[in-house]
């Protein structure tokens, strides 16, 4: 349903400072990478320079200053978020984190900033554990009640998601907390409450701050899973407005574009948003409309380096447990694209082993089972990824055609029909293949 990038918790340093790596041994420590085109354009890249010029003096004069490390470590998550160079960024934050959770095994901050980064990097459990010992230690600051609640969320334990966001919101309702509620009511299949909180979380936000227009590019896809293109189209232009060269507005507008099936717009967005951003989805998107843009070299050529970028942080995930990106899940849906379905299925099954209460997960190896041609397998899956009555327009296709496939052709029938009229411009070639099932009874 959605690609998570976890709120920072950003105490005391300004929201929009980036990273810049310290250590005791400063050769062994990799530089602030430079930010190139729209990046480091504007204010933001200046402030974040001189911001972590002035903790880097500190922790000259004083390498045990826990305060000024933390601030580098939130500083490493933010940068992260801005360039998607998590592999890079994220592990320096955790040996900063780490050094301070060794001297001070109770600060509250540093133990949020790590069960933070276990969620973005998917150590799911390892996140929850952390963000568990931090409420015991500050049970009345709402950040940690997110935490907490993206944690349960992944782990696919619902209830205790909506308790956790619900004591988040009582505490500080803010941004990241209306968030929390637009997530929750999009898996309990209230689409338009999710949009709602949104709305509200976007325009509880500083206009031009990442956080701000992360929220903005989740309501345009919010408005994206309706129909509505036009809102859609209208939220990802306002995030470019607000914060120039914004590679998830590009991409935003290029999805758009592909559901007006005009793909060379489409495909001129996508290579502006990755451009500047590492994100594995931009190919893998790329690979989807070279194929329908009748490229077939260019989409084989996508569709292999997002599967090198995501085998890469599955390596990482593998040789280091505490840190590197479990992608699995994303590893089952791109190796579908390349038709390596044996493949598909180990990574489907790798995941689901990790967390099988998650409905996505759940849905991920129901569609494995289905382009296998294994309908049963694939219909026990589907039928527990249903039960939380989410009403995401392509669970609810998929369901309809492996639905089809185990002969109950009138409830397939009704779940096309209901995600074709919740989304006209569905992902196109289910889409296709929903209308050619309903044309041929």
């Amino acid at each position: 349903m959605r690609k998570y990038f976890y709120p920072i918790l950003l105490v005391g340093f300004a929201a929009a400072v980036a990273a810049l790596f310290f250590f005791r041994k400063p050769e062994a420590v990799p530089q602030l990478k430079m930010r190139h085109g729209d990046l480091a354009a504007g204010g933001e890249w200046l402030n974040t320079q001189q911001a972590v010029a002035g903790l880097q003096a500190k922790l000259r004069t004083n390498p045990d200053d826990t305060k000024s490390q933390l601030l580098l470590a939130q500083a490493y998550m933010q940068e992260a978020r801005v360039t998607g160079d998590h592999a890079y960024y994220d592990m320096a934050a955790m040996d900063l984190l780490n050094n301070i959770t060794r001297r001070e095994p109770e600060n509250f901050e540093a133990l949020c900033c790590k069960a933070s980064l276990n969620l973005t990097q998917h150590h799911f459990s390892e996140g929850l554990a952390l963000a568990e010992q931090a409420v015991q230690l500050n049970p009345e600051n709402a950040f940690v009640y997110g935490l907490l609640c993206d944690a349960n969320v992944e782990l696919g334990r619902y209830p205790e998601a909506v308790r956790m966001a619900d004591k988040m919101n009582t505490i500080r309702p803010d941004l990241r907390a209306y968030a929390r509620v637009s997530y929750l009511r999009e898996i309990y299949g209230d689409l338009p409450g999710a949009i709602e909180a949104m709305d509200m979380a976007a325009k509880a936000g500083y206009p031009g701050l990442e956080q701000t227009e992360w929220s903005r590019i989740q309501l345009g896809h919010l408005y994206e899973n309706t129909g509505d293109l036009q809102n859609a189209q209208k939220q990802y232009q306002e995030a470019l407005n607000e914060r120039p060269g914004y590679s998830y507005g590009f991409a935003g507008l290029g999805r758009v574009e592909k559901a007006r099936r005009n793909y060379k717009e489409a495909i001129a967005y996508f290579q502006k948003a990755r451009a500047t951003v590492k994100d594995y989805a931009f190919a893998d998107e790329l690979a989807d409309l070279y194929r329908l843009n009748n490229e077939p070299a260019k989409a084989d050529e996508m569709a292999k380096e997002a599967i090198a970028m995501l085998a890469s942080d599955a390596k990482e995930a593998d040789d280091n447990e505490l840190m590197g990106h479990y992608a699995d899940r994303e590893l089952a849906y791109a190796y579908l694209k390349t038709k390596e379905l044996d493949k598909a299925l180990e990574h489907a099954k790798i995941e689901y082993a990790r967390r099988p209460d998650n409905i996505d997960v759940e849905e991920t190896l129901a569609w494995v089972h289905y382009k296998r041609g294994e309908y049963a397998e694939a219909d026990k899956q589907m039928q527990r990824a249903l039960r939380m009555k989410t009403k995401t327009p392509t669970l609810l296709c998929r369901a309809g055609l492996i639905a089809t496939k185990t002969g109950r052709l009138a409830e397939g029938q009704a779940l096309i029909r209901e995600a074709l009229a919740l989304n006209p411009y569905l992902s196109l070639d289910l889409a296709d293949e929903g209308k050619q099932l309903l044309a041929a009874r």
